[in-house]
């Protein structure tokens, strides 16, 4: 089998494409022939050594896969042979061959081709999880994305349609924001980096009364002027700090617009939830067949070049998406 490895911690061209013997199979596992990964920002973090778990050298980097089984354990029911997957790992995934724990897969659905497969299961689980379980958005509440033109930045703005919210979208470039308006049907769009008062944006387009939900991502100084902008009994939720910096926010904040600081963590809870996350996604699936979800991925790569994946995502291009490509299946028409 192939896989991308990272053999010391460093920027991206340090990952080496290498042949490595196949991993054998154990019990509850089963063997993907992996056509699609999804690219990540801890993936990036890891190959850096700035992620907080550091596993021992060499490993693949790639927490999301998408492919055939092609092997099952005895004790396996499901997935069976043959059947089309996608697959949480949180390691490995950078590969033309996964081995993975059953339990980690789920099934595609019929219409949902690999490369799409590949890049949604943490972008739309963490959204899902986030403005569902966490943020219990409802229908024409206003909901306020920041780092919109991201992978779970776009796959709140596709979830928010689909609960019947009113969205507003941030972001820091002109020209993504308007492909995500464009994608999305968003309405409002705001670039926080030409209008550094965007709050007083969001305020003018709320009358005065704020975002009902804030979804950011980007943490920094993002995250307490998402606290002055948001309604009355408003839920603020806590996705990462992608902007680099570990925010602290004064409490007063929360206080006087009786709000809720929220955090979310779904990789955590999917370990402690498996079968309410299955429900998340037997959701999401229904949706995708009915043609409701319009995932978004910019840039597809072949295993080969992962480390211009990873420099792509470093760099702020990517919008959506970036997957990486085994060359097992063709890259659909319209994906890049």
């Amino acid at each position: 089998m192939k896989a991308v490895l990272c053999r010391a911690f460093g920027p991206p061209e340090s990952l080496v494409l290498e042949e490595i013997p196949s991993k054998s199979l154990g019990a509850g596992q089963v063997r993907i022939a992996v056509h699609a990964a999804g690219v990540n920002f801890p993936d990036l973090l890891m190959v850096q050594g700035k992620y907080p778990f550091k596993p021992p050298f060499p490993f693949a980097p790639g927490s999301e896969v998408a492919g055939e089984v092609v092997e099952v354990a005895p004790d396996v029911r499901s997935p069976k042979l043959g059947d089309r997957v996608l697959a949480m790992l949180g390691l490995g995934g950078f590969a033309d061959e996964v081995v993975t724990a059953a339990q980690t897969c789920m099934v595609l659905p019929k219409r949902m081709d690999y490369v799409t497969a590949a890049g949604f299961s943490m972008s739309y689980g963490t959204s899902y999880y986030a403005l569902v379980q966490r943020g219990q958005l409802q229908s024409g509440e206003v909901l306020l994305v920041h780092g919109a033109s991201g992978g779970v930045g776009t796959a709140a703005l596709d979830i928010g349609r689909q609960l019947g919210a009113r969205s507003i979208a941030t972001g820091g470039s002109d020209e993504k924001l308007q492909q995500v308006a464009q994608h999305y049907g968003v309405e409002h769009v705001i670039n926080y980096r030409t209008q550094p008062r965007w709050l007083d944006r969001v305020k003018e387009l709320t009358l005065a009364q704020g975002a009902d939900v804030i979804f950011d991502a980007v943490g920094g100084e993002l995250l307490e002027d998402s606290l002055r902008c948001v309604a009355w009994n408003g839920r603020v939720l806590v996705i990462g700090s992608a902007g680099g910096e570990i925010p602290r926010v004064p409490a007063n904040l929360v206080l006087v617009r009786n709000s809720a600081l929220v955090g979310v963590y779904w990789g955590a809870w999917v370990s402690r939830e498996r079968e309410a996350n299955r429900q998340n996604f037997a959701t999401l699936f229904e949706w995708y067949e009915a043609g409701k979800l319009k995932p978004i991925v910019s840039h597809t790569v072949p295993l080969a070049r992962a480390k211009d994946a990873l420099n792509a995502l470093a760099q702020r291009q990517i919008v959506g998406k970036c997957v990486i490509t085994t060359g097992r299946s063709p890259v659909p028409q319209g994906i890049k």
